[in-house]
């Protein structure tokens, strides 16, 4: 894989060409950044940023004003190699607080192992509805240990409305949820997304983690998607190399609250 054309790429259909990510959210370009809108439950921020290190400061302060008018906390997500180098510090000056840092890791499809079966007495099962949503979420916060109401509605939202952009699925052992995912698609774009994958304790490196991504590849494939992409913690990213991903650059959610 060619990492700086792949990353260009990233940047322009992902980051500067950016769409809504969901039902009721709206993308917003003004003065170098792109910015997305959403309602307080959505996710609000700046996906992309092209100043310089003249204009920075005074493209923090217009993000800082415009968001606080709204009365939404928002992110700053910033790659490891967005301009000016120092952006990180003037956020931090701006009072906004980093988040840990996370891996943006790519893969052409074509090239993964797509062969991942879940272990014995676990099945993949395709969410399409309310109550899958409900388990998917069930899943997310015995992993985390967080609340994952906004993520139940948001997953609802897109099944609902746009089910054409998202694909997930949950393992279940019998009957009881032990992992879940889902993937985001960009039309128009030649990425898809991994999101959201967390397995509970006592079945992690067992290969269900694994076997979802296989999952959600072949549907990417299917799909005509030419890259998957996932934002990687420290625990995914070994998991993800091993797969065939490679890491391009990091990622920082910088959250200023209002």
């Amino acid at each position: 894989m060619d990492h700086a054309a792949v990353l260009a790429l990233y940047d322009r259909d992902m980051r500067e060409g950016a769409r809504p990510d969901g039902p009721g959210t709206r993308v917003e370009r003004t003065g170098g950044v792109v910015r997305q809108v959403s309602s307080p439950r959505g996710w609000n921020g700046v996906v992309w940023s092209g100043p310089d290190g003249t204009d920075a400061d005074a493209a923090i302060a217009g993000q800082i004003a415009h968001f606080s008018r709204l009365g939404r906390t928002f992110e700053w997500k910033l790659y490891g190699h967005d301009r000016p180098v120092d952006l990180g510090q003037r956020l931090r000056a701006a009072g906004f607080v980093p988040e840990p840092e996370e891996t943006l890791m790519i893969a052409e499809v074509a090239v993964l192992d797509l062969d991942a079966e879940p272990p014995e007495g676990v099945r993949l099962v395709p969410v399409t509805d309310a109550a899958g949503a409900g388990l998917v979420a069930d899943v997310h916060g015995r992993a985390f240990g967080a609340d994952a109401s906004r993520m139940r509605e948001q997953l609802l939202a897109r099944l609902t409305r746009d089910p054409d952009t998202v694909v997930a699925a949950v393992a279940l052992a019998g009957d009881v949820p032990v992992s879940a995912a889902r993937m985001e698609l960009v039309p128009g774009t030649r990425f898809a997304g991994l999101w959201g994958g967390g397995t509970i304790e006592g079945w992690r490196g067992r290969g269900v983690y694994r076997a979802l991504v296989a999952h959600r590849a072949r549907a990417a494939l299917d799909r005509g998607y030419r890259y998957l992409q996932a934002d990687a913690s420290e625990q995914s990213r070994p998991i993800l190399e091993r797969l065939g991903f490679e890491p391009l650059t990091t990622t920082t959610p910088y959250v200023y609250r209002v």
